[in-house]
């Protein structure tokens, strides 16, 4: 097992939101990659329904002063790391008082989904790449969690394609039942495409910029794909089963053979690139 580095890309952890296949997942199992001998980096973005008082987090001053600019608008970068002392594991955050000072992860109180979710998820997903490129810490596999990190395949796959940190990464996208109802905003393509998207890469979301499209965006660009929650949209569910050259994990719940799946899973990709 050469090729031990994996970053996770995730929506949720627990305990830091609430319990759900995402947050389960993306507490237990990098952790449990990592006690099988591979070195990982984990991040999640900075909602403001996380407790930072009791969850112990602390902005890595090293890590944030960057800006980023999305739709010609500035937004500082703010990184902040926290540790499950039991698990011996880091976890990133990234933060930014526009997009996370809210008290809520994607829907306010009333359930009304955020107007900006789009560009909340851009800032996400750049921010993480950014950070792993201020880190000089070169993942051999990406593993993303979630639709609010689906972009992250469209980052990585066209505009940090060339990087060198980046450019040899292999990247997974784990389909959830974790969908959103409201559309993305329309001008997400034209924000999308200032920052190197291609038209052919966007002709999902033009047909509108939901949930489903977005997902197809993901799976398509990745280089594999899990199932992870046990019911997904059958829009999806669909598109995966016709996929003949990618490789595809079916769900596995949380049985005691999980974490070695999903690890020889790696393995299968990571050989599969050395081919």
């Amino acid at each position: 097992m050469d090729a031990k580095r994996v970053l996770f890309i995730t929506q949720e952890i627990a305990p830091y939101l609430p319990e759900s296949d995402i947050s389960l997942i993306g507490r237990n199992l990098p952790q449990g990659i990592q006690e099988r001998g591979r070195e990982i980096r984990t991040f999640m973005p900075r909602f403001g329904n996380i407790n930072e008082r009791r969850n112990q987090l602390h902005e890595v001053i090293r890590l944030s002063g960057m800006n980023l600019i999305i739709d010609d608008t500035d937004h500082p970068l703010i990184i902040k790391v926290a540790s499950i002392q039991t698990a011996r594991m880091q976890v990133y955050f990234i933060d930014n008082e526009d997009f996370f000072l809210r008290k809520g992860t994607v829907k306010d109180a009333a359930g009304n989904e955020y107007a900006d979710n789009d560009e909340r998820s851009i800032f996400y997903v750049r921010g993480v790449l950014e950070t792993i490129k201020k880190l000089r810490w070169i993942p051999d596999l990406i593993h993303c969690h979630g639709w609010f990190a689906a972009l992250a395949i469209l980052y990585r796959k066209r505009m940090y394609a060339d990087d060198p940190c980046l450019k040899d990464s292999k990247i997974i996208y784990s389909v959830y039942d974790d969908e959103f109802q409201t559309p993305l905003r329309a001008d997400i393509i034209k924000k999308l495409k200032i920052d190197g998207a291609h038209d052919r890469d966007l002709a999902e979301l033009k047909k509108q910029a939901g949930f489903v499209e977005l997902s197809k965006l993901a799976i398509n660009m990745s280089d594999a794909v899990i199932q992870g929650s046990e019911i997904i949209r059958p829009e999806l569910a669909a598109h995966i089963a016709q996929l003949k050259s990618k490789p595809v994990l079916p769900y596995y719940g949380f049985q005691n053979d999980y974490i070695d799946n999903v690890n020889n899973f790696y393995e299968r990709i990571l050989n599969k690139a050395k081919a």
